[in-house]
């Protein structure tokens, strides 16, 4: 499965519309924003949003970094003014909804790419399954995916989120773990789509699962994940408050802990805040992968 030839992924993107911060506003979070956010204390913090209802933070509260912090940061409307706020002006989840948007864009142009149809896609931590529903969306091509994440209630929202695209038919749910993958799949996928669970894993292991995937899929196939830098300027806020423990690696240490696996021909696409890179990475002979 090759890449068009005509254009180059970086090509893929250009017309997309992303959300970006002016200087000012960047200059405010950097001098203001951020310090009272890293510094302020923790406790007060955790009362001030507890007392205010933000949903966002019983979210992680309760399932640090989980798919119904992800559905609040992607929403368009909140119910609480404090998540409308943390939403609107905070870097990450500005950067995560960037991330949606080019990681759609990605995905829908490999299924244009694909060497048949309909196009596999495997997505593991899954959660509803927003990213994928985008792509097949805007996708020339047909598609199934099968998502694959820990959490029911991801799915029962991602039903709903696949009735709503007229993805019904194209969609399947599996509650399981990534390494059992090779029994859950009825064909070998195309696509893998890894995005948001690298930064919750430590090295071994990222590499362990891209051996478990690499192994059901077949040559000149495609991997999409993202990297994560500290560019948000808010870890020490995540870490304290919310209960998010993140790593952080640049694309070249991510690419390093795919290459074992037997991937190679690695893109990497930033969002314009800086936070996230897609990367896609292509898997090539099996001898490379030993």
């Amino acid at each position: 499965m090759a890449a068009p030839q005509d254009n180059s992924p970086q090509a893929w993107i250009t017309d997309l519309e992303f959300e970006r911060a002016d200087p000012v506003r960047r200059l405010l979070r950097a001098c203001v924003g951020n310090p009272i956010a890293n510094y302020f204390p923790h406790f007060v913090q955790r009362l001030v949003l507890h007392l205010m209802g933000s949903e966002l933070a019983a979210a992680n509260w309760t399932d640090p970094g989980g798919w119904e912090s992800m559905v609040i940061s992607y929403a368009d409307r909140h119910r609480r003014l404090v998540d409308k706020l943390l939403c609107t002006f905070g870097t990450m989840p500005t950067a995560l909804r960037n991330r949606r948007r080019l990681a759609a864009r990605v995905i829908a142009r490999l299924i244009d790419a694909a060497p048949c149809e309909p196009v596999e896609i495997l997505c593991l931590g899954a959660g509803p399954g927003h990213i994928v529903n985008d792509a097949m969306r805007e996708a020339r091509r047909r598609a199934h995916a099968t998502l694959v994440d820990l959490s029911r209630g991801a799915f029962d929202y991602g039903r709903r989120l696949a009735e709503e695209s007229g993805h019904r038919e194209c969609v399947r749910f599996i509650q399981g773990d990534v390494h059992d993958v090779a029994g859950m799949l009825d064909r070998p996928p195309h696509i893998v789509k890894m995005l948001g669970i690298c930064e919750y894993l430590g090295d071994a292991c990222v590499t362990e699962i891209a051996r478990t995937v690499a192994g059901v899929m077949p040559q000149g196939s495609w991997i999409v994940l993202n990297s994560l830098s500290k560019a948000h300027g808010t870890n020490r806020f995540f870490r304290r408050v919310l209960g998010l423990r993140m790593i952080h690696r640049s694309p070249d240490e991510l690419e390093a802990l795919l290459r074992p696996a037997g991937f190679g021909d690695f893109v990497a696409l930033p969002e314009p805040m800086g936070v996230y890179h897609v990367l896609l990475g292509r898997k090539g002979s099996d001898a490379a992968a030993k």
